[in-house]
């Protein structure tokens, strides 16, 4: 796990003392994040404030039935999201069996989407897509894998998910993307959490994380 989640996590600590054993959640409203140091911003879910913080911009990808998938195909939906490639030999695989856990706790969960997006889109085309899924039991309607223009995909990355430089590197725009590191988007296209995608502990904090965010109002 690198040094920006091992300090959220201790950041969340803080916060966690007046939280029931029962539920198991560290608090009662996760913090915002608006850059790539991943700093918490501990923000009233209502404060007017959020209506010019941070979100996910405007975006047109394809996922692997063909259609046509964009910011509104998550509208009022809370998402998590990666990065990935179909024939990544290292850490992919155990990325996408951690997803598929996302995808089998959230299954008949409507306000809970998954999304995926190739790294490597001039290879991973809708059929290349279309054939993975098949092969690792992704269900489409819940879990979207996209392909697209790298640029976009590069741009969304690093510019609005911050998946990768919140690991202190300096990259070039058209260097390769490569990261570990699931984020937790609310119905607000906000960002509400990272975290590691290889750490089993990490996942199940997600989960509860999804739980508690499904609670705000």
């Amino acid at each position: 796990m690198n040094s920006k989640i091992i300090l959220y996590s201790f950041i969340i600590s803080l916060f966690a003392c007046n939280e029931s054993l029962q539920n198991n959640s560290r608090v009662e409203t996760l913090p915002f994040y608006d850059e790539a140091t991943f700093t918490p911003h501990w923000i009233n879910p209502t404060d007017n404030v959020l209506d010019t913080f941070h979100r996910i911009s405007s975006f047109n990808l394809t996922n692997q039935e063909g259609d046509i998938i964009t910011e509104k195909s998550f509208k009022n939906k809370i998402y998590v999201v990666d990065f990935f490639f179909t024939i990544c030999p290292g850490i992919c695989p155990k990325m996408t069996a951690n997803m598929m856990e996302l995808q089998d706790e959230f299954l008949k969960d409507e306000d809970v989407l998954l999304l995926s997006h190739s790294v490597t889109p001039e290879r991973d085309s809708v059929s290349v897509l279309k054939q993975y899924a098949k092969d690792k039991g992704i269900i489409s309607h819940k879990w979207h894998l996209v392909t697209g223009k790298q640029e976009e995909i590069y741009r969304l990355g690093r510019k609005d998910y911050f998946v990768e430089e919140n690991l202190g590197l300096e990259k070039e725009e058209n260097d390769f993307l490569h990261t570990e590191n699931f984020v937790l988007i609310d119905k607000n296209r906000h960002i509400r959490g990272i975290y590691n995608g290889l750490n089993k502990t990490s996942i199940n904090q997600l989960i509860i994380d999804i739980k508690t965010l499904k609670k705000e109002k």
